[in-house]
């Protein structure tokens, strides 16, 4: 295969992965998210620091405990060493909200960037090797308060659905 065709293959693989993560968790996805990270991937959050297989556990406990979150990610800058390992940074948006005292939702928007390491390794059970995360450094570059969000009826003034995710296994869910 011509080489240029290769790595635009491989740009959009690393990029499904970096949209994986926000998805997975978002809708508290465990096992989703535990195909993003190579389990030996060193994760380095401040908070965190170790291997990805301990990470989850902690990273979703933290998601769990949201009323709501919501994370995106921008199209990462992507450079690859070899046909294995490759470099990425992004930029990413987080909103998260916990029940107050009072019942109403608040959190914060939090806005930073993701740098991280990739190999394309053999995946079990998979008849071609799969990028996933082998090193991230998260960087917090600002956050600011979000008061006031949305409950989980319907506004008659901005009548939009708004869903209580708590789990994988809601009913709006699909795997893709």
């Amino acid at each position: 295969m011509d080489p240029k065709l290769q790595e635009l293959i491989d740009k959009q693989a690393i990029s499904e992965v970096i949209q994986r993560y926000c998805r997975t968790l978002d809708w508290l996805d465990a096992e989703g998210q535990a195909s993003c990270y190579w389990p030996d991937a060193h994760i380095e959050y401040g908070f965190f620091s170790g291997r990805a297989e301990d990470f989850l556990s902690v990273v979703m406990e933290t998601e769990s405990s949201l009323a709501r979150r919501w994370h995106m990610l921008s199209q990462p800058l992507i450079r690859f060493h070899s046909a294995g390992f490759a470099s990425s940074e992004c930029y990413g948006v987080f909103g998260g909200g916990r029940m107050q005292e009072d019942g109403s939702i608040a959190g914060d928007l939090i806005g930073g960037r993701y740098l991280d390491e990739w190999e394309k390794r053999s995946v079990t059970g998979v008849d071609e090797p799969g990028w996933r995360i082998s090193a991230r450094t998260y960087i917090v570059d600002w956050k600011s308060p979000l008061a006031n969000q949305p409950m989980f009826e319907p506004d008659p003034e901005f009548p939009l659905p708004t869903y209580r995710i708590d789990g994988p296994d809601h009913l709006q869910y699909r795997k893709l």
